[in-house]
């Protein structure tokens, strides 16, 4: 098992299902205000998607791209959603494959600029992620959808799997 594609897959597809089920809401409530996450549902999916963008540019050592504002519909979401985790997985795998993970670049935005490991960016990134998801599964359970899957990464493990547990 490669935890680092486990983890990569898992977070795409569970995240994925989560944004998905956003067609089940209405725009108000994309936008309705909670004491979690960025406040919103929109808010936060908004903030993951932004933040895979950025730290992608960083590792990649490319200028931070200005970029439009996330779009309010989950089909055009979604799109976003997925170019930018593809972006974030394609430069992760590489950086693991070529046993750069202890290496390190500059985050040019901070003042001084900060070196940071690759490995450690990618861990970051990744468990933001989760955490953000489980706040906006928490939303959307809060906003009545009962059925969701509980997120967790052995449960999903096992529902991807020829063979069952």
């Amino acid at each position: 098992m490669n935890v680092l594609d486990t983890y990569l897959d898992y977070e795409t597809q569970t995240l994925r299902y989560f944004i998905e089920r956003c067609r089940e809401i209405t725009p108000e409530q994309m936008h309705q205000a909670f004491d979690v996450g960025q406040g919103s549902v929109y808010e936060t999916i908004g903030h993951i998607i932004r933040n895979l963008e950025i730290w992608t540019d960083l590792m990649r050592e490319v200028p931070v791209r200005k970029r439009p504002s996330i779009p309010e519909d989950v089909d055009t979401c979604l799109e976003r959603f997925d170019a930018a985790m593809a972006y974030f997985t394609e430069y992760a795998k590489s950086v693991a494959s070529d046993n750069r993970l202890d290496d390190s670049y500059v985050d040019t935005r901070d003042d001084p600029p900060v070196r940071f490991r690759f490995g450690m960016t990618i861990l970051h990134v990744l468990t933001h992620t989760t955490g953000h998801r489980w706040e906006i599964q928490h939303m959307l359970q809060r906003l009545g959808l009962s059925d969701l899957i509980e997120g967790d990464v052995q449960e999903w493990w096992f529902d991807t799997q020829d063979n069952a547990r």
